[in-house]
């Protein structure tokens, strides 16, 4: 029985020699959302600023930790009068909330959990997660990447700016969806 346990641990701390903490590849990620305008048509965009770093296990492949942080000064919808209005106290406070957080708790199959910080609040969030794997480029360096995506309600973290069409519906949806494509560089 002692062998068993023996052998147990030995192949559990093994599978811990393969995992890696990478530095997020912030030239070959997206960290972009989408969101209804006028409740017809989509407003997307990006932050051209963040970072981050994961721990994966290039053997079993599974991603065993995130964190990440965005800077909201660095919002980028392509129109310079919209992006100033959303780093403004109408919505995002940037000069007060300069950043967004995200720790990730653990991926199960198909869905990653985690705690997302937006102006001071932190949710629970659930996230579809999608593993590309690692690989080693022509330099010699392994790299992993994956995706997340989702849905959160802006309202749930402070970002109430809410004009009302005269139709009825929002001028800015409630609603935002994210997409989050991220490649790291193994660093250790």
């Amino acid at each position: 029985m002692k062998l068993i346990k023996l052998g147990l641990a030995s192949l559990l701390a093994s599978g811990a020699l393969f995992a890696g903490t990478y530095k997020v590849d912030e030239s070959h990620s997206n960290v972009g959302f989408k969101v209804k305008h006028m409740m017809i048509s989509n407003t997307t965009g990006k932050f051209d600023k963040f970072s981050g770093s994961f721990e994966y296990d290039e053997k079993t492949k599974v991603l065993k930790s995130l964190n990440g942080n965005i800077q909201v000064k660095s919002i980028n919808t392509e129109n310079t009068k919209r992006d100033n209005h959303l780093r403004d106290s109408d919505f995002f406070a940037a000069n007060k909330f300069p950043d967004i957080k995200f720790k990730l708790n653990k991926i199960d199959g198909d869905y990653a959990y985690g705690k997302l910080t937006i102006k001071d609040v932190t949710k629970d969030v659930k996230l579809d997660f999608e593993n590309y794997g690692s690989v080693k480029d022509p330099w010699g360096n392994t790299r992993a990447g994956f995706a997340l995506s989702g849905k959160l309600n802006r309202f749930d973290y402070g970002i109430k700016n809410n004009m009302l069409l005269e139709a009825g519906g929002l001028v800015v949806g409630e609603i935002v969806k994210l997409n989050i494509e991220l490649e790291g560089i193994k660093t250790k």
